[in-house]
């Protein structure tokens, strides 16, 4: 049973204009080829224990800009999405999974949340750091980004060492908690990929593995960390 977080939107469909919880079906698919049996979980206020005791791992998914006032920032103008709701059910929900060591895989908002969480901060809009988009070539679109990671690394076990990505972020980490490890960087030096030392299985990734669907590593590496517990 493996919980998914999603997004609470105004929706278009049919005949129906509404306030929807909503998650792109990729995630959902990628967890059934993995033999999971996927959960979706909308922010729900003081429930994180409760809908962790069901589970038996995390999905953190991807979406909207985190609240730069969680990091202690001033947000800037490029930000789009932020929604508080789903920051403080995330942050407790990613909290409670720490302290149960629940198996978590975190992906791109994910990984910006899981460093948050633990004191980090962000870096807001990677343009004005790098001087190109490659990472976000269009809201909307993924841009292939090359991504060496480390070779003791839980996720080169999984990936090997090189690996080519699918990027859909304008956000990355800035200041790295203390408490990850950084496994993996674009070749322009971005941070792509962060685990949690000590813990089962915490793993934090910048891309979208769920957007390749050739390629489910990640999500059953996660599926054969929740059986192994």
């Amino acid at each position: 049973m493996i919980g998914l977080t999603t997004y609470t939107e105004q929706v278009r469909c049919l005949a129906w204009d509404v306030e929807a919880s909503l998650l792109p079906s990729t995630y959902v698919a990628a967890i059934i080829r993995s033999c999971g049996v996927p959960v979706l979980l909308p922010p729900v206020d003081h429930a994180a224990d409760v809908v962790l005791g069901a589970l038996d791992g995390l999905v953190l998914a991807g979406g909207g800009d985190l609240d730069a006032a969680a990091y202690g920032e001033a947000a800037h103008p490029a930000n789009a999405g932020v929604r508080p709701a789903r920051d403080a059910f995330e942050l407790a929900l990613l909290r409670a999974a720490l302290d149960r060591d629940l198996p978590t895989l975190a992906v791109c908002r994910g990984t910006q949340l899981l460093n948050v969480a633990l004191g980090g901060s962000l870096t807001q809009h990677l343009p004005d750091v790098l001087g190109h988009h490659a990472h976000r070539p269009a809201p909307g679109v993924c841009g292939p980004v090359q991504v060496r990671l480390a070779a003791h690394s839980r996720v080169a076990r999984i990936l090997g060492t090189e690996v080519q990505v699918l990027c859909q972020h304008h956000q990355a980490l800035g200041r790295v908690a203390g408490d990850l490890d950084v496994v993996g960087w674009a070749q322009d030096g971005t941070v792509e990929a962060v685990e949690l030392p000590g813990h089962t299985f915490v793993l934090g990734v910048q891309w979208h593995p769920e957007e390749d669907t050739t390629d489910d590593r990640l999500f059953a590496a996660l599926i054969t960390a929740c059986v192994a517990r």
